[in-house]
């Protein structure tokens, strides 16, 4: 049977690739990853550095696939779910036409394919079209390596923390500490003004920007250095932890 390992990789640090993904990178015969045009090439040329790093054996090859689109407007549950099913075609299509009937593939998932990643649900659609076995590696996650690179801790003493996106955080508003993820509206700037911020972009990679303090003192300023970062990369991945 054909199996697939699905590898967090970390938030951009290839020193972030746990022992275990290593051991299932040199597993892998084809690495799959999704083409996501020329402005997020660098995402796949970071998965192919950690590939170059860790994998030994030989002759393993990446193909990568052009990401269908997302409808920008419209219902968001409704497009993500369209989205998800056509990833689901063509990801089996490749799967069976890329790996023999007891090949060994991979995916390779920003952070840990558990929070905020579609590569789980997209695979478990995969499966109603072709068989195959599949196995999930952690790995470090966007949420370690801000409150590494900022020294904090993520919770108050006793006290939850929510993770969330912009979009819920824009409309059930703050109590307590939440990390969002997910937020291309600086949803940030709702916030009170005392509200406490730490906002990481890039972790783990040469270009990280890190800025913390309260939402009325810096929150302009990340939202102006975010604003440049992706006009300067053509893309950013960034995140923050709030606390009332």
């Amino acid at each position: 049977m054909r199996r697939i390992h699905v590898i967090g990789i970390g938030a951009g640090d290839p020193d972030y690739v746990t022992a275990q993904a290593v051991r299932a990178l040199n597993d892998t015969e084809v690495f799959f990853a999704m083409d996501k045009g020329e402005a997020k090439s660098d995402l796949v040329g970071l998965r192919r550095e950690i590939c170059s790093r860790f994998v030994t054996r030989p002759g393993f090859r990446f193909v990568e696939l052009p990401d269908p689109k997302r409808a920008a407007d419209g219902d968001y549950n409704q497009a993500v779910s369209q989205w998800h099913t056509a990833r689901a075609r063509l990801w089996a299509e490749a799967i069976e036409t890329e790996l023999g009937p007891d090949g060994v593939g991979a995916f390779l998932a920003w952070g840990d394919p558990s929070l905020y990643d579609s590569t789980l649900r997209i695979l478990e659609q995969v499966a109603q079209h072709i068989e195959f076995s599949f196995d999930v590696i952690p790995g470090i996650t966007a949420v370690q390596a801000l409150t590494a690179r900022h020294r904090i801790t993520l919770n108050d003493v006793g006290e939850p923390v929510l993770i969330t996106t912009g979009r819920q955080l824009r409309s059930s508003g703050l109590a307590g500490s939440a990390v969002v993820m997910l937020d291309g509206e600086c949803s940030f700037l709702g916030c009170p003004p005392q509200t406490r911020i730490w906002w990481g972009a890039y972790l783990g990679t040469p270009d990280e920007i890190l800025v913390a303090g309260t939402v009325g003192d810096v929150g302009r300023r990340i939202a102006d250095l975010r604003a440049e970062a992706r006009e300067r990369h053509g893309w950013i991945m960034d995140i923050y932890l709030l606390r009332a």
